[in-house]
Parts: structure tokens; C-alpha cells; sequence
């Protein structure tokens, strides 16, 4: 129970709760706000958290030039992946959109090879039963593929790059650094979208991206919760959870993100699910399962875990 494994299973299920319960407070910000402008405050938020927790004597680290250029690399795909998403989504449905970004898990175990991530076959299944259950949890997918739906499929791919290159990246930097140098690119990427929208003609995506005071006051409590917990935290331990989990496992888990979302959907937004949604449900916790418990030859490292489980 102690070994570092387990504790990275506990956090990566801590980040799908948190994003799951997050959907909750995108959905109320959107009423008051634009996208870009909602990113920008909310990674803003995240990178203020990090940066006193770096500054504080318990645990000063300094960001070094393999941290900034690792971060860098990882807010450039982020900040990209949600982009694309957010084109996607004005031309096609969002239970498309979230079915196709879910795929990601699919994804991961491929690109990982590229990075000499190996991934046994408990992982490739529980990624199948993962994206099967995602399929069920979706509802209406109807329709042929349009423009929204491949730029939704570019998010997906990177989704699953960042996934990847944080398992590479992470043994080689500082983990809050990382997030922090992320989370800031991020945060200038999308105020810069904010920025260009507000002139009519330069607006990038054509969303009318709305920003004002009054707005940020009616919506502080999901601005709030998604700054602090959806980013600040979850991403956070994203990228320390990966210090010890393979990105394909570190996927599955993560994928449970749409559970979590159907879950919260009916806790707190009354919603209600149908049979064949609580079939998802199962499915996807049967793909985390798999990944996690099916026999596998161990790794060296986790032959050294098991020697010595609390290093």
C-alpha cells in the first residue's frame, strides 16, 4: 500500500474526479464568458499557485533550462490540443467532440512506442474496453464526419502526445516546474487569443470571445475551482502521478475523466443515465481494472519498487 505506484494509481484517479466535476464549472463560465478568456484566467490562477509553492522556503527549486524548454514543449501541445478542440466544437456536437477527444486513450500506447514506452497487454485492452465504455457514455453520435470532427481527432492526437511526453519529460525536470513553465505558455497563448478576438476582423476562430469584469464576477466560484483544482492541482499531479505510472496505464486511468463527468452530471445537475450509459460506466472501470491487474512481466523498476516499496 505504500509503494509509489499505488500512490500514483490514487492521484491519476484524483485527476479524473477533479476534471470529471469540472465539466460542471465550464458549463457555468461559458454562460458568462468566452473560452480563451476562461482559459486564460483559469491557467493564470494555476500558475499563481505553482509559483508561491516554488517560492516558499519548505520546497525551493529552481527552474532550470531543461525545465523551461520541457514546460515549453508541453504548454505548446496543450495550449494547441485545446484549440483545436475548441474549433471542433462550433460545427460539431459536443457529445461527438467528447466521445473523439476521449480516444486519446487508444492513442497513447501507440505514440508511446515511438519514445521506447512499452505497454503490455492489459494496457491495450483496458484502452479498448476504455473507449468502448466511452462510446456507450457519448449518446447520440449520428452523422458523417465534417471539418469540427477531424479538428476534435487533432486534439485527441495531441492529447495522447502530451500524455506521452510527459512520461518522457517528467524523470528529466523538476515535476512542479514543468507545470508551472506549462501552465504559463498556456496562459499567454490564450490571452493572446482573448487579445486578437476583441478586434472583430482578427478574431482566429470566430467566436465573438467575450471578456469582462462583470462577467469574471458571476462566474468567480467556477473560475475559482477550476483554477485552483482542475488546473493548479490536477494537472500537477498528472505530472508527478507519472513519475511512476506508464503513460498507456496513466491513459486508462485518466479516461475515467467521462465517469467522473456523468457521475457529477447527476449529483449535481440532476441529469439521469441511461442503461446503456451505467454500461459504460462498468466498462470503463473494467478497463482501468485490466490495465492495472492483468499479469505482466515486471520492468526492472518495478522489480526495484518491489525490493524497496517505500523509496
Amino acid at each position: 500500500m505504500q509503494s509509489r505506484a499505488f500512490k500514483a494509481d490514487v492521484m491519476l484517479l484524483i485527476v479524473a474526479a477533479i476534471w470529471g466535476s469540472g465539466f460542471v464549472a465550464q458549463r457555468d463560465a461559458m454562460s458568462h464568458m468566452g473560452p480563451f478568456a476562461f482559459t486564460a484566467i483559469r491557467y493564470a490562477i494555476g500558475s499563481a499557485m505553482l509559483a508561491l509553492l516554488l517560492l516558499s522556503p519548505v520546497r525551493r527549486r529552481a527552474i532550470n533550462k531543461r525545465t523551461i524548454l520541457a514546460g515549453s514543449l508541453l504548454g505548446v501541445v496543450m495550449a494547441t490540443a485545446a484549440s483545436a478542440q475548441q474549433i471542433g466544437i462550433v460545427t460539431t456536437t459536443a457529445s461527438r467532440a467528447g466521445f473523439i477527444t476521449g480516444l486519446y486513450v487508444l492513442g497513447v500506447p501507440a505514440i508511446g512506442l515511438l519514445f521506447g514506452q512499452k505497454s503490455h497487454l492489459g494496457h491495450l485492452f483496458g484502452a479498448v474496453l476504455a473507449a468502448v465504455g466511452l462510446w456507450l457514455l457519448a449518446g447520440d453520435l449520428s452523422g458523417g464526419v465534417n471539418t469540427g470532427d477531424l479538428w476534435v481527432m487533432l486534439c485527441a492526437a495531441l492529447w495522447a502526445v502530451h500524455v506521452v511526453l510527459v512520461a518522457y519529460l517528467v524523470p528529466k525536470a523538476d515535476a512542479i516546474g514543468l507545470a508551472l513553465v506549462q501552465f504559463v505558455v498556456v496562459m499567454i497563448f490564450a490571452s493572446v487569443m482573448v487579445g486578437l478576438a476583441q478586434v472583430g476582423s482578427l478574431d482566429p476562430i470566430g467566436l465573438g470571445e467575450s471578456l469582462s469584469w462583470a462577467g469574471v464576477v458571476d462566474a468567480k466560484w467556477s473560475v475559482l475551482y477550476s483554477g485552483i483544482f482542475a488546473i493548479g492541482i490536477a494537472f500537477t499531479l498528472q505530472i508527478i502521478a507519472q513519475k511512476d505510472a506508464p503513460a498507456s496505464h496513466a491513459a486508462v486511468l485518466m479516461s475515467l475523466e467521462a465517469v467522473f463527468a456523468a457521475v457529477f452530471g447527476v449529483l449535481i445537475l440532476s441529469e439521469q443515465l441511461s442503461p446503456g450509459e451505467l454500461m459504460g460506466c462498468g466498462l470503463m472501470f473494467g478497463g482501468m481494472l485490466l490495465s492495472q491487474l492483468w499479469p505482466h512481466k515486471r520492468t526492472p523498476a518495478e522489480k526495484a519498487e518491489l525490493r524497496d516499496p517505500v523509496r
